[in-house]
């Protein structure tokens, strides 16, 4: 079984790599670089030194993935032939892909890998940016860099910074997090005679002339609180605090039930302001939804029950689970075959160990508008349904004449009942039209308000009040307002 020895160049010049590597290197006559651009490789090929490099195969791809799957691949070929030596630049554990494919493929072509140490650019990054990774680092790659994988309170040193094309996209991405002027740090062959420590504000990352393989990117900790305020972790951390020992009286005495009310209004609140479109609006409106959905799990955390984890988890698996069409093997076309799927795991996650009513499932909380047409619904789908319009609208007239018959009598009890009873039909109607009938109703009472609000405003303007008009005066001005709300 033939050997690939791998070791380490180090991060910067000959003279800080040990003693035993340069003694292997002088005397290694198989031995390949992945890239000859290093600063030891430049100073061993005056001494005379010959390798192979791999930088032809960086001309040959478009992604750096491939480009590894490549050099690795040679590797493996000519390691069947011979027992070989391959350098890489600084400590072959540390931001070397190539070693990590070299350890999940080398056994299969019965390849031994042995491997002899380096110095990593780490030590020296930390001497120059004179930091502590105690206090938290994340090191990450700048050719898949993701944005929610960062965590803004650590160290961040981004390595893998070849180039300009590299620098945008590392640019762009920690611009999603961050101040466009917030300042980077650019290291260049730290622990080097040729170490440049450049800070520049974020949006000229990938302005700055000396990029090279040799390059990583430093982003300090942010320290400054409201920069944080995007964070979820900012926003659960001042949940806790409100709900604290030394927080809001009121935050403190919530409960869940006491919630109850704000979550719906809430909830309508948003609904208002997607029909303005109104987008900051919405975002608000979003935000204070989603504030009674942290201040319930935090109530849930601080009786030990659940917390905000258990939420997030519970719907991101509900989630998966409920869409095989897209995390696995199923297929959906079109819109009613995926609710037509949700439907069918929802009666297999529920089991068959009790029968139940197909109505058990409707919130008893919901808007008596919103409840007639789910129970409508819940009861079309084993068949309970008019499959045609023309029954319903003769049910209408039947409903309606009941009702005059108890306006007659002046029965207010059975012209409370007869009332529910033409609603319950219309909520028919409208579901056969597919159309919503809380939406529809919504639209109704938004045209009215408007319309009612423009002749307030116009009785005003005449110095009036609106009871000093008639009804036929009234009646003129809301014909006019229906030029302007319709």
């Amino acid at each position: 079984m033939n050997t690939i020895y791998v070791l380490g160049l180090g991060a910067g010049d000959l003279n800080q790599m040990p003693l035993g590597l340069y003694r292997h290197i002088q005397k290694e006559p198989n031995l390949y670089v992945r890239t000859s651009d290093h600063p030891v490789l430049h100073e061993l090929k005056n001494e005379g030194l010959i390798f192979h490099s791999f930088d032809d195969i960086y001309t040959e791809h478009d992604q750096f993935e491939d480009v590894y799957k490549a050099i690795v691949e040679r590797l493996l070929a000519e390691a069947k032939q011979q027992s070989l030596t391959y350098a890489v630049p600084g400590h072959p554990f540390v931001a070397e892909r190539t070693i990590q494919l070299l350890i999940e493929h080398a056994p299969a072509q019965n390849v031994e890998l042995s491997f002899l140490g380096g110095q990593s650019f780490l030590d020296a990054m930390y001497t120059a940016l004179k930091i502590d990774p105690i206090e938290g680092c994340q090191i990450v790659d700048g050719t898949a860099l993701k944005r929610d994988e960062l965590e803004l309170r650590h160290h961040q040193i981004i390595v893998q910074v070849y180039d300009a094309m590299i620098a945008s996209e590392v640019k762009l991405t920690l611009m999603e997090r961050l101040p466009d002027d917030y300042e980077v740090v650019i290291a260049t062959a730290v622990g080097s005679q040729k170490e440049e420590i450049t800070r520049v504000p974020l949006y000229e990352l990938d302005r700055v002339a000396t990029l090279n393989n040799l390059t990583a990117v430093y982003v300090p900790p942010v320290r400054e609180e409201m920069l944080l305020y995007e964070e979820f972790s900012q926003l659960r951390e001042v949940i806790a605090t409100l709900r604290g020992p030394n927080g809001c009286p009121w935050d403190r005495k919530q409960t869940h039930k006491s919630l109850k009310k704000y979550l719906i209004e809430e909830t309508y609140e948003v609904l208002e302001a997607i029909d303005e479109e109104d987008d900051e609006h919405l975002v608000e409106e979003l935000g204070d939804v989603l504030l009674q959905v942290m201040l319930h799990a935090q109530i849930g955390e601080d009786e030990g029950w659940f917390s905000i984890q258990d939420v997030i988890r519970a719907v991101t698996e509900k989630m998966i689970r409920r869409h095989p069409h897209v995390f696995g093997d199923l297929t959906a076309n079109d819109a009613d075959e995926v609710l037509a799927n949700w439907e069918e795991m929802k009666k297999q996650e529920k089991g068959v160990e009790e029968q139940k009513s197909q109505l058990d499932s409707i919130p008893v909380g919901l808007p008596a508008l919103m409840a007639a047409f789910e129970l409508q619904k819940k009861a079309g789908k084993v068949g309970f349904d008019w499959d045609d319009a023309a029954p319903m609208w003769m049910k209408l007239q039947e409903e309606l004449g009941e009702f005059m018959m108890e306006v007659k009598q002046n029965d207010r009890e059975k012209m409370l009942k007869e009332l529910g009873d033409i609603l319950f039909v219309i909520v028919n109607l409208a579901r056969f039209y597919k159309l919503d009938p809380e939406e529809a109703l919504h639209s109704t009472n938004q045209k009215f308000k408007k319309r009612f609000q423009y002749i307030e405003k116009d009785v005003w303007a005449e110095g009036k009040q609106m009871a000093d008009l008639t009804l036929d005066k009234l009646d003129e001005k809301w014909e006019q307002s229906k030029a302007f709300f319709k």
